[in-house]
């Protein structure tokens, strides 16, 4: 099944098909049928590395992601439609933007178990993934960027990119511990904004704070901890450049973060609650340093 996947991958990524090719709808009725790989055969960490050396694989779902996805000029390889939502004018115009591409298409039934779950509005796809970009490239030209430490939950990533996207972020950048934004609970959590806002991984042997100094970013971090100063301090907002922390569910961010960043910020609260969940404080913490930063 690999190898069979593998060949297709290739097979479509070197593809010089033109846009006038009819779309080419297949009905599916059996459950093992090789060409489902994509949706039945891999988890999302497998599809990741479905392809290695060359680029991954990952699914997305809902048209507003997928077309999102689309927008982003990210190549689809295939779509999962269920049969009475192939007629739907949402999910046509996905399709006559991708009509190199095979449709699969059945009962919902059959598609909710193949798939293991309820299918959200209709369709999915399998789309290439982009190579990943460099940081400092992207770091060049960013006024406002977001860093996820070791965040793992797929939701909260997908929540924070939603928030960052809304609130002014140029740039989100991922130690390697952290969920793929790309995952498809992250990606429909975040709206698609994981496919609209420029992302990527800070490499392994690299330290994330000496990484956004050298770009001469003002680094703040979300912490609960003694010394920590209101997110709505001035001198938060004194600086052209500022990079905003945030840290994983459950240990926070970590001691060597705290250290070398520039400030530490906290979120009044108020009624004995001691803290937010991460996705909520992202918003609020991103309002404050970067929506109102810019309506200064």
């Amino acid at each position: 099944m690999v190898s069979y996947w593998r060949e297709t991958v290739k097979n479509k990524h070197i593809s010089v098909a033109g846009n006038d090719k009819t779309m080419n709808v297949i009905r599916i009725n059996d459950l093992n049928d090789d060409r489902l790989s994509f949706y039945i055969g891999y988890n999302e960490p497998s599809l990741l590395h479905i392809n290695e050396p060359g680029p991954g694989v990952f699914i997305a779902e809902t048209p507003m992601v997928i077309l999102r996805v689309l927008d982003a000029g990210i190549r689809p390889l295939s779509f999962f439609v269920e049969e009475r939502s192939i007629e739907r004018e949402e999910v046509r115009s996905i399709l006559a933007r991708a009509k190199e591409c095979d449709v699969f298409t059945a009962p919902l039934d059959v598609i909710n178990r193949i798939t293991g779950f309820n299918l959200t509005r209709g369709v999915l796809g399998a789309f290439l993934r982009p190579a990943l970009r460099d940081p400092d490239e992207l770091l060049a030209s960013a006024r406002h960027v977001v860093l996820l430490e070791d965040i793992v939950n797929p939701t909260n990533v997908g929540a924070i990119f939603r928030s960052a996207a809304a609130l002014g972020a140029d740039l989100v950048l991922l130690t390697r511990a952290s969920s793929d934004p790309y995952y498809r609970r992250a990606a429909r959590v975040s709206m698609g904004t994981v496919f609209q806002i420029p992302w990527t991984y800070v490499p392994k042997e690299c330290d994330p704070v000496k990484l956004l100094h050298a770009h001469d970013f003002n680094v703040i971090s979300m912490a609960l901890v003694e010394g920590a100063i209101p997110v709505s301090d001035p001198v938060l907002q004194s600086h052209q450049k500022t990079a905003v922390v945030f840290g994983s569910e459950g240990d926070g961010i970590s001691a060597a973060t705290l250290a070398a960043s520039d400030h530490v910020a906290i979120i009044p609260m108020h009624n004995g609650v001691d803290s937010l969940n991460v996705a909520a404080s992202s918003a609020v913490a991103l309002y404050e340093l970067f929506s109102r930063q810019q309506r200064i």
